[in-house]
């Protein structure tokens, strides 16, 4: 009897360990299957007019809408905390690289975060971004732009008027997302 139980339990253990690592795996295989980015922006007509904003950006020094009119503003809202709004950081940076000197201002608005997690989190980037990184942290730039999730993005043209949104997450150095670009500047 004392064998049968030692030989069960060895193979109670062994059935609980494959059972772990079957576990493990398929933890591992649902969590690198990320979806792709998207790349469609929505057409916003007729166009409706950006509502103002006045935040501060890593130093405290405040930026506001009007400091950017006559550009084109991709404005996109965001949290260190977002997995789509992680992922789309690097793309929103080369298309800034790109655009930058034609007129395209890149604006990454966080909600609810503070200076220095933003901060730990864009150090870890593969990319460092160079386009200013503003803080709505009590939400009320994102209520006024009718945000209901993150990421959320708008592409304003010169005048500042919203001709473009999207929810979710994007590449936004996709053609197709640079030919909307291309026909705002």
């Amino acid at each position: 009897m004392k064998r049968f139980c030692r030989t069960w339990n060895v193979r109670r253990h062994l059935i609980e360990a494959g059972i772990t690592l079957v576990l493990v795996a398929a933890f591992r295989v649902a969590s690198a299957a990320e979806p792709p980015l998207g790349h469609q922006l929505t057409a916003v007509a007729p166009p409706l007019e950006a509502p103002a904003f006045s935040l501060p950006d890593m130093d405290d020094a405040i930026h506001t809408l009007s400091d950017y009119r006559g550009k084109v503003v991709l404005l996109n809202f965001w949290g260190t905390w977002c997995p789509p709004c992680r992922r789309e950081m690097p793309s929103m940076q080369r298309l800034y690289d790109k655009y930058r000197d034609r007129g395209l201002v890149v604006i990454a608005v966080n909600q609810w975060e503070d200076a220095e997690l933003v901060f730990e989190f864009t150090g870890r980037l593969s990319v460092q971004p160079t386009f200013p990184i503003l803080f709505d942290r009590e939400s009320t730039l994102a209520e006024a732009y009718g945000v209901k999730g993150l990421p959320t993005t708008f592409l304003l043209d010169r005048q500042g008027g919203i001709r473009f949104r999207a929810i979710g997450g994007r590449e936004f150095d996709h053609p197709e997302v640079e030919a909307l670009i291309e026909g705002l500047l």
